[in-house]
């Protein structure tokens, strides 16, 4: 196949898509011209006769019907309309699956065009297709659908030559994608009354799929990056992504650059666009009790972005296999992404190679596989192992049962008024008969961000092993393994926006490699006789049977997601989101703040006189707020307070401040009875 020349300025070369169509297929140009015109469709300004709002004035845009009535908001007869709406391919084309360039997203299911919106992971223009091929919109128009062929649908210039020209609907002249369309005037419902900031398809802004009629005070307005005062001021709409390189001009200093995080993060905070980020999540639209969900239950699981919905949909439509064990294809393909994913999270923590990484089905079974590998090998009679008052129950049963299986003792730093730890308390309990420090990151029940980088020092200067629980730090800071010199580190999926029952352990590579596998049975043997066995090495060896493959390969997908979105990013605005949360709470009467050490991520758990906890969490569910009301598999740190159960509002970066308005009122109103 000839590659055609790359006249653009996009570093990015990619191979010309004609030559990769089958027999039939109609011309890429129509397709993409069809294409832009349907997606400048909506929501734009209304041309005389058609009453579609947000019509381009086109023959595709004029049979529109309107999308809010219509199962099928594309035109008889239109390429692009298939059983279920667009998106479902082109009616007689038969696009070839495999290693095809630019074939390599051909949907094979029905996906309809208001499920677009959730898409938005899907359009971000750098990634490829599953098999390392660039996707190319020009073959697959109708297919703008992430579940075919990985997490992003890149049309660089370079790869799109017969776009429409500068000017036209559907381009524009700010960006290099298609999608982005900055410059288009846009009108909501016929009127001249503008519309929010989002664009149609900016990256991470897609516009609201609430059915008609539906209130637009249902999506709250977008709150400012500082302080939430109200709606953020229009920005202009050549304004650069802040996740986006400037492929551009590559060449260019980074200092003179608008979508450059560094010279961003100088100048003042990344645009954040909160309710763009919310639009990537579908479960957000949901109403309980007739009022939109609000999700304040992150500290017991995240809610999952589009894109690893698909990724998994993805994975058993088209990978679905047993992983090292065959020479056939789908087997190659599983065992590729899912060694991928482990990649992706050695990346993501900052460990030095992927085999440092064991997949096991989350944090309580990650601790369980130290304590009952390395801790049996390890520990003995007189021993000592080492942990917090803040700790999960997964960060203690584990080691209590280790402790009388071995004859060991189980020792505790004791925490301040504020539930920070006593690192002073913590030194002298700290000896040689110390093995093991196991502290968590950050709190589950009152948010503290404990100094784990000053514990593990301290452990290693009496030649202690030291274990972080990072499942409630992952999802809101950056975690660096090395930096901190752990030498266990653990962690679940669902806590940072990836599917349930996948978790990893870190460990250091020379720990994994001493450490016997704690449980037996196919792929995690070299050889087998009745003899004896022999093991492979690590992390294979401490991954006995058939893994949760599928789920590891959307933990990838969330880890891609973060990485997008930037945890510093996430950081920032969820710390103003809790600063703000907080000032509103302490001043209620009755209210009593539970955990307030000075460093602190996204929990804030409380109590309210006169009520149990139980009861303030129904007030708040009859108002479509999820919030959890019990112990929190932390029942220790409670009763240091004098607790049973709190009140345990948990946030994430989809949050939003008025969210926590409502949140507050609900509070108020208790308060005053």
């Amino acid at each position: 196949m000839t590659m055609p020349t790359n006249t653009s300025s996009s570093p990015i070369a990619y191979p010309d898509p004609s030559s990769a169509l089958p027999a039939g297929l109609p011309d890429p140009a129509t397709l993409t011209r069809l294409a832009n015109e349907f997606f400048a469709a909506f929501p734009g300004s209304t041309p005389a006769g058609n009453g579609v709002p947000g019509s381009a004035p086109s023959e595709l845009a004029a049979a529109a019907p309107a999308l809010p009535a219509s199962t099928n908001p594309v035109p008889p007869g239109s390429p692009m309309a298939g059983p279920s709406g667009a998106g479902s391919g082109i009616p007689g084309a038969a696009m070839p699956q495999g290693k095809v360039p630019g074939a390599n997203l051909a949907p094979s299911a029905p996906t309809h065009v208001l499920s677009l919106g959730n898409r938005a992971p899907a359009l971000l223009p750098h990634a490829a297709a599953q098999n390392g091929l660039p996707d190319n919109l020009v073959t697959v128009a109708p297919g703008l659908d992430s579940r075919y062929g990985g997490t992003a649908l890149g049309v660089p210039e370079a790869a799109a030559a017969n776009l429409p020209a500068d000017g036209a609907p559907g381009r524009s002249s700010a960006s290099p994608y298609y999608f982005m369309n900055l410059d288009r005037p846009q009108t909501h419902g016929g009127q001249n009354a503008p519309l929010p900031t989002v664009s149609l398809f900016d990256p991470l802004s897609v516009p609201s799929l609430l059915p008609a009629g539906e209130s637009a005070q249902a999506i709250p307005p977008q709150g400012s990056a500082r302080g939430f005062t109200g709606t953020a001021p229009v920005q202009p709409d050549t304004t650069e992504r802040y996740f986006l390189d400037d492929i551009r001009s590559p060449g260019t200093p980074a200092s003179s650059r608008r979508s450059d995080p560094v010279a961003q993060a100088q100048s003042g905070h990344p645009q954040f666009d909160v309710n763009a980020i919310r639009r990537d999540f579908p479960i957000l639209q949901e109403r309980v009790n007739g009022r939109q969900l609000v999700w304040f239950d992150n500290a017991a699981t995240t809610q999952k972005p589009q894109t690893v919905i698909d990724r998994l949909a993805y994975f058993y439509l088209h990978e679905n296999s047993n992983i090292h064990r065959a020479a056939h294809a789908l087997a190659g393909r599983a065992t590729d992404a899912y060694e991928g994913a482990r990649s992706r999270v050695q990346r993501f923590i900052g460990a030095s190679q992927p085999e440092e990484i064991v997949f096991v089905r989350g944090t309580t079974e990650a601790i369980n596989l130290i304590a009952k590998s390395w801790g049996v090998q390890n520990m003995g009679a007189g021993d000592e192992i080492i942990v917090s008052h803040l700790e999960h129950h997964a960060n203690i049963v584990p080691w209590q049962q280790l402790a009388s299986l071995a004859g060991a003792k189980l020792r505790v730093i004791p925490v301040d008024d504020s539930g920070q730890v006593l690192l002073e308390e913590y030194s002298r309990l700290l000896n040689d008969k110390t093995k093991i420090v196991a502290v968590t990151q950050v709190s589950n029940a009152l948010g503290t961000v404990v100094p784990v980088k000053d514990i593990v020092e301290m452990a290693h200067r009496v030649g202690a092993v030291a274990l972080i629980d990072g499942a409630q730090s992952v999802s809101h800071m950056r975690v660096d393994v090395q930096a901190l010199d752990a030498d266990f580190f653990v962690f679940s999926g669902h806590k940072v926006f990836g599917p349930t029952g996948i978790g990893a352990v870190y460990g250091k590579r020379a720990l994994l490699d001493a450490m016997p596998p704690w449980q037996g049975g196919g792929n995690m043997i070299s050889d087998v006789t009745f003899e004896r066995t022999t093991f492979q090495p690590a992390p294979h060896r401490f991954e006995a049977g058939t893994g949760n493959i599928a789920d590891a390969v959307g933990l990838g997908a969330a880890i891609d997601y973060v990485t997008r979105v930037g945890i510093e990013n996430i950081a920032r605005y969820e710390h103003e989101l809790l600063d703000y949360a907080t000032g509103l709470m302490k001043p209620i009467p009755g209210v009593r703040l539970i955990g307030t050490a000075q460093d602190k991520a996204s929990v804030l758990s409380f109590v309210l006189n006169g009520y149990t906890p139980e009861e303030v969490g129904r007030a708040l569910s009859e108002e479509g707020i999820a919030v959890r009301a019990g112990h929190h598999c932390a029942q220790p740190i409670l009763r240091r307070f004098g607790l049973e159960a709190t009140v345990r509002p948990s946030l994430a970066f989809y949050n939003t401040p008025e969210e926590v308005d409502r949140m507050i009122a609900v509070v108020k109103r208790l308060a005053r009875h």
